[in-house]
């Protein structure tokens, strides 16, 4: 894998194809929600008018009671608090059987048993710490991560399993994932219904299949630039997609300050070393073949070192990714696979 620095705020530069007059193109069904902390928002061309807020409402609900920690009373809360017999359906363990997948493939630098040590940052839904833990209280909780430590057993009672940990008090969530998840499971709805042409987003994390119709091409996604304010919201490069899911994570915009010693910790807890701090990394963008994996994928690189995701990509060969970090100068890097690309829009498209 080599450097390749692209250009800053390349959204600005392209130019859009002049419409022949007599070329009348579709207009897309667009719809919009709130969904878990976040927005949605669905972009879709079909001959009928298709309805899927209800549908989309159900998957919602769906996913919060069965797997969101943010939930009273969610299925995965309930394992959590220690509840014995808890079924489970098969969307949750489809998600489990991912997350695994994604812990393997990263030697564990993506663990959903992480959320102990998230709650004690206070990112996680039952955290509210205001101060970076003491190396003590890390280490004390380290002993409850471990994904390996957790599988999914099946029941005599058809399509329900149930969560079996090899030790008490882990915390397991998949809020890192849980973007993603949302997002594959809306795109599913939306090949029941029979559509081949949509674009599928949650909190920025998009699945798209077919073209946009509009603009007779493919789907356009814009990269966050990882310097940019707060205020702010300015692109690095845009990337064209049909058929494929992208996901991106980064540190700057979720972030806390310790109010005792002034020191920056971010959300992105590294699973290794149990602590959530600055790195050179500033953001990942992963496009692979459903979101749950490329949101799963993107969270393992915020949190490992450079040269580490430098290694497991030669092996990853499923993934096209960009990682934006600062050299030793404060200047943003950006390292890609060599398929990422030919995703980049060009100029004048």
């Amino acid at each position: 894998m080599k450097n390749v620095l692209l250009v800053s705020c390349l959204l600005l530069l392209f130019s859009c194809k002049e419409k022949k007059a007599d070329v009348v193109r579709p207009e897309p069904q667009q719809f919009v929600g709130n969904a878990i902390g976040t927005t949605y928002s669905i972009k879709l061309f079909a001959d009928d008018q298709i309805n899927v807020e209800k549908d989309v409402d159900s998957i919602i609900t769906m996913f919060n009671n069965s797997m969101s920690t943010w939930v009273k009373g969610s299925l995965i809360n309930r394992i959590n608090a220690g509840e014995d017999s808890v079924l489970v359906g098969k969307p949750f363990k489809e998600v489990f059987e991912q997350a695994q997948e994604v812990y393997r493939k990263t030697d564990g630098y993506f663990d959903p048993t992480v959320g102990n040590l998230v709650n004690a940052y206070g990112f996680g839904a039952n955290g509210e710490q205001e101060v970076i833990p003491s190396q003590k209280k890390i280490d004390s909780l380290k002993q409850y991560v471990g994904f390996y430590k957790m599988s999914i057993v099946p029941t005599t009672v058809k399509d329900s399993f149930y969560i079996k940990s090899d030790q008490k008090g882990m915390y397991l969530e998949f809020n890192a994932i849980a973007k993603g998840t949302l997002v594959d499971y809306m795109a599913r709805l939306l090949d029941e219904k029979g559509v081949n042409d949509y674009l599928v987003e949650v909190g920025g994390e998009v699945v798209t299949k077919g073209m946009n119709l509009q603009r007779d091409g493919k789907w356009s996604i814009g990269i966050d630039d990882p310097k940019q304010k707060h205020d702010e919201r300015v692109y690095v490069t845009v990337v064209e997609l049909s058929n494929k899911a992208m996901a991106g994570s980064g540190n700057y915009r979720k972030f806390k300050k310790d109010p005792k010693s002034g020191q920056e910790f971010v959300h992105t807890v590294n699973p290794i070393t149990g602590k959530a701090q600055p790195s050179e990394v500033l953001g990942v963008n992963v496009i692979a073949n459903n979101c749950t994996l490329a949101d799963g994928y993107a969270t393992a690189f915020m949190a490992m070192p450079l040269e580490k995701s430098r290694e497991l990509l030669k092996n990853l060969k499923d993934l096209e990714v960009v990682i934006m970090y600062t050299d030793g100068y404060g200047l943003l890097r950006f390292e890609v696979t060599p398929g990422f690309q030919s995703y980049v829009k060009q100029a004048g498209k």
